[in-house]
């Protein structure tokens, strides 16, 4: 039990297992909130940039999205901690910083392995069980906003955080490195449910990204598009959404 205590004294763990949901939580309000302002908002020079016509629902979903955001930020903050005995064994440290380009290189390693496996959870998320008992929660948003990035069930949440987690792991990254792909990956939640596409944004930096389309496209049809951003997945294991791959 002693033992147990100690590993909760390692240097890395407050950096790593609560500075990492410190700076998600951060990121994440840091960028839904504007977009979900500019969508309620809806002014007439972004109109051209929207993704659907259709209309919101009244956004009850809103304030449900604020409150589960902050259950499961609580969950997986939980589970980050009691995780941390095996977490503390990875190579992710706080030593010296690697050089710029070994950074970008490894932020882009992380943006192309979550999204393909990111594809193969949520297809999963998809079968039959799964979806009646977990994923149908996110589903109850058809026309996004930013700020529903974060509804869905405390399962799924901590499952996808865990997706997003696998990257640094295995590379062993310098715990500020993970900081920067954890606030990246915030704003693809954010970009991906804000329900405009801008050609401008940091997603379509990188090659075959199409942007909050892809996965807005998702929760209109419900069925296909399951990558994040890259349809690069979903044409490779034949599984677009209806409509979606014509003229691709």
């Amino acid at each position: 039990m002693t033992a147990l205590v100690d590993t909760y004294r390692d240097p890395l763990f407050v950096p790593f297992a609560i500075g990492s949901i410190a700076v998600s939580v951060v990121a994440f309000v840091a960028f839904a909130a504007p977009l979900t302002w500019l969508a309620w908002r809806d002014p007439d020079w972004a109109r051209r940039y929207r993704l659907q016509s259709r209309a919101p629902r009244e956004q009850q979903l809103v304030a449900g999205s604020i409150g589960w955001g902050l259950v499961n930020d609580l969950c997986l903050g939980l589970a980050t901690v009691a995780s941390w005995p095996l977490l503390r064994l990875s190579g992710v440290h706080m030593g010296p910083l690697p050089a710029w380009w070994v950074i970008v290189g490894q932020l882009v390693f992380f943006v192309y392995l979550d999204d393909f496996l990111y594809y193969w959870f949520h297809r999963a998320m998809h079968g039959r069980w799964l979806y009646k008992r977990v994923h149908s929660w996110h589903h109850r948003i058809v026309t996004p906003w930013a700020i529903t990035g974060h509804y869905m069930h405390p399962v799924e949440y901590v499952l996808t955080g865990s997706v997003a987690l696998l990257g640094p792991l295995l590379l062993g990254s310098h715990v500020v490195v993970l900081w920067i792909w954890f606030a990246f990956r915030q704003w693809e939640a954010a970009e991906g449910h804000s329900g405009y596409e801008f050609a401008w944004t940091p997603t379509h930096a990188f090659p075959g990204n199409d942007g909050a389309r892809h996965h807005d496209f998702h929760h209109a049809r419900v069925r296909g598009n399951y990558a994040g951003f890259f349809p690069i997945w979903d044409r490779a294991f034949g599984t677009f959404a209806k409509g979606y791959a014509v003229g691709r």
